[in-house]
């Protein structure tokens, strides 16, 4: 008896010796900017747990990659992020031949300046910033900038606590470009955003949606994607893109330098370009998908919004954000000036 009870014991542990967990993937993504089913679903179709987290602004991905102290292998960065991850050589080159999807991304949203030939990165979504509104509570049109600095919409105006975008906001009024680098400019912006602190009512950025749709506030610098779903929410919002121009952004995915499941990470690249699975992603999200197959499945009145995807026309003032190297301290000393004040 006892030899048998020593055989089980070691049979036993010897399966457990051979028995190979899960293969794991590790996503950064921004907040609120996936159907996470498809998580499930890629999980169960490919054996790859997938351990998922959330960041709020390009720069807090920046700088917990930068730090080494994490252990991502799928980041969503925006074109600017992308570039500066990749000239300080932050990221791993990717195979297009294993990301067969590929195929079915807008020709015009490949080889971009951000990554000409694209050996780092896939674009995700894409989209543009304006101005939400509440058209019971503003009565004008709604076409410029200037907007969010009058002192009639005291306390019911929302700005991105985001840097780039909020002082981004302020240049285009003041008829400078999304990506100066002079220092007068940039000072003009930051005075400005101080005189406009007392007229907001709060810096926000996934909540900003859910307080216009709850009708907290009257107007909130935002993302289209953000207020194609506040718009489905409560019919009262609509959304501008200003006459001044405006920043045309690209969200990408891209794989960590040192990333430990690289090959995860591309198959988990090519699934998002399913394009079921991009149209799905696009419907949860609202953002506009790059993916044209996805494209075509999405009800007319969506794929046709001039709000979620513009046409050429609107976008004549547009400007993608570009890195700002050293510069970016400057922009850095503004905003902690400006929420300080």
């Amino acid at each position: 008896m006892g030899v048998i009870l020593l055989s089980i014991v070691i049979l036993s542990l010897g399966l457990s010796g051979c028995k190979q967990d899960k293969p794991v993937l590790y996503v950064y993504n921004w907040g609120d900017y996936i159907d996470e089913s498809i998580l499930e679903e890629f999980e169960k179709e490919m054996g790859i747990k997938v351990i998922y987290d959330t960041f709020a602004t390009n720069e807090d991905m920046y700088v917990k990659i930068k730090s080494g102290g994490s252990s991502y292998d799928v980041i969503f960065p925006s074109d600017y992020m992308l570039t500066r991850m990749r000239e300080e050589n932050m990221l791993e080159k990717i195979d297009l031949e294993q990301i067969p999807n590929h195929k079915h991304l807008e020709s015009r949203f490949m080889g971009t300046e951000y990554d000409p030939s694209n050996e780092y990165s896939l674009p995700y979504m894409w989209g543009t910033m304006g101005i939400l509104y509440n058209t019971t509570m503003v009565h004008e049109e709604v076409d410029s900038w200037d907007i969010l600095w009058d002192p009639k919409y005291a306390k019911e105006i929302l700005m991105l606590d985001s840097q780039r975008d909020s002082i981004g906001a302020a240049l285009l009024k003041l008829g400078y470009s999304l990506n100066t680098l002079d220092p007068k400019e940039l000072a003009d912006a930051g005075e400005l955003l101080k005189k406009q602190k007392p007229l907001v009512l709060a810096y926000v950025v996934d909540e900003g949606k859910d307080k216009m749709v709850a009708g907290e506030a009257a107007l909130a610098l935002t993302w289209s994607g953000e207020a194609a779903y506040a718009r489905e929410e409560n019919e009262d919002l609509a959304y501008a893109i200003p006459k001044e121009g405006t920043n045309i952004w690209f969200d990408v995915m891209a794989i960590p330098k040192g990333a430990k499941n690289k090959e995860g990470a591309l198959k988990f690249m090519d699934f998002l370009h399913r394009p079921e699975i991009s149209l799905r992603n696009a419907e949860y999200t609202g953002y506009a998908t790059p993916n044209l197959a996805a494209r075509a499945m999405l009800p007319e009145e969506i794929r046709t919004d001039r709000s979620s995807y513009p046409e050429e026309e609107d976008l004549v003032n547009a400007e993608v954000f570009v890195s700002l190297g050293k510069t970016l301290k400057e922009y850095d000393r503004i905003w902690t000036e400006v929420k300080a004040h």
